[in-house]
């Protein structure tokens, strides 16, 4: 797809399949659906309690219009007729969308492309990052062959408070029975970083900071798993290699950020890409420091908000560009658990943000977690129609995407 004041779309069949086409959208109808699309997603403050009391991915009518709306302004109706087409004689098959900047944020699979199909009833979706990222960058390297998980669950932010804005997004450490058995299947399965006497203690640690990160990296592993906190920047700044993510980084750690209140320094796009590079004449570039295993997650808030910037820099692709084969990450804001309790009235024991956590390491350790994943968030979607209930609304399991170099 591509930005032109209209919105302009080419496809291509392949792995054996026949069949190509364009598409084009004008610009005050792309506009139109995209404004409605930003209306209903979650935002920081007060946007995630408009989110779910007037928001349309909060209402099962409003969200089925939302869908019809975007996909009416969006998608080709000659792709989808293929699509059924290849299907009936191939099965799902798998579309890869590489999205223009304007576009970035929309859940493709939620679009009602036919009646009362979605996308994602007909096909499996994945997010392919732009050309120019499909490779790694000078300097990067195959991470090493490890079988190592490394979990960095809801890490202590210093200088930040539970209760804050960079606090905890899970809870107590124990208190969610769901991601200790998450944790209790990765001990059991194999080695896991960092290394833990009991599932508890992989919650809100200290001392999972960079260069902690850094060596266990180094040293392989097969999977990165991180749920904490991502802070974005403005679009329209275009500086997506500003985003960060936050650790257990002190004001002591080296990098290219500013220490936040006085107590905290974290980790941007710019130090994962440039490393050491700008500080010191034998500085190391972040692809040797941060080698990516395969298959990374980062549950975090906009954690894949880079394909919005025109230069697409963000943690999503620096992840891709320092070696992942695939990263599972996030569109835009998301609820935690904790605002499905406060804002929705859901009992404590309803913990949707943890389900899918649970979903995507679940997925990543199959050997196609995109078609796991996509099969995942079909089981979301039929509950949705059935019961129309907010626990089951796509504002958190919309959110997730896979992309891929």
């Amino acid at each position: 797809m591509a930005d032109a004041g209209d919105l302009f779309m080419t496809w291509t069949w392949t792995s054996g399949a026949r069949g190509f086409g364009t598409g084009h959208a004008p610009a005050a109808e792309v506009d139109e659906a995209v404004a409605a699309l930003s209306a209903a997603l979650p935002g920081p403050g007060e946007g995630m309690r408009r989110a779910f009391e007037s928001g349309a991915m909060a209402g099962h009518g409003a969200e089925r219009r939302l869908a019809r709306m975007l996909a009416e302004a969006l998608w080709p109706a000659g792709l989808t007729a293929q699509i059924r087409h290849v299907s009936a004689a191939a099965g799902r098959p798998l579309i890869r969308i590489q999205p223009s900047p304007r576009v970035a944020q929309v859940p493709w699979e939620l679009l009602a492309v036919d009646d009362e199909a979605r996308l994602v009833d007909l096909a499996d979706v994945v997010t392919t990052a732009p050309a120019s990222l499909r490779r790694p960058g000078p300097g990067a390297r195959p991470a090493p062959d490890g079988d190592a998980v490394v979990l960095v669950l809801d890490p202590r932010v210093p200088g930040f408070r539970a209760d804050s804005p960079l606090g905890s997004v899970l809870g107590p450490p124990g208190s969610d029975p769901e991601l200790t058995a998450l944790v209790q299947r990765r001990l059991d399965a194999g080695p896991v970083a960092p290394h833990l006497t009991a599932p508890a203690e992989a919650f809100r640690r200290t001392d999972l900071d960079r260069d902690w990160l850094g060596g266990v990296l180094g040293a392989g592993a097969r999977r990165l798993l991180y749920v904490g906190h991502v802070s974005g920047v403005p679009v329209d700044g275009g500086q997506s290699e500003d985003i960060t993510l936050h650790l257990a980084c002190g004001p002591g750690t080296t990098g290219l950020t500013e220490v936040v209140r006085g107590a905290h320094r974290p980790l941007s796009v710019k130090d994962l890409l440039l490393g050491t590079l700008p500080l010191r004449a034998d500085g190391v570039p972040g692809a040797l420091l941060w080698p990516a295993p395969p298959r990374v997650a980062l549950i975090a808030c906009e954690s894949g908000g880079d394909l919005r910037f025109a230069e697409s820099f963000g943690l999503a692709t620096a992840m891709l560009h320092n070696g992942a084969e695939l990263v599972t990450a996030t569109r835009w804001v998301l609820p935690t658990s904790h605002a499905f309790h406060r804002l929705a009235g859901l009992p404590a024991s309803v913990r949707p943000l943890s389900e899918a956590i649970v979903a995507v390491d679940a997925a990543h350790e199959r050997p196609d977690p995109v078609r796991v994943l996509c099969r995942w968030q079909r089981e979301r979607l039929d509950r949705w129609r059935a019961t129309g209930a907010v626990e089951h609304s796509p504002l958190l399991w919309a959110a997730l995407t896979s992309v891929v170099a």
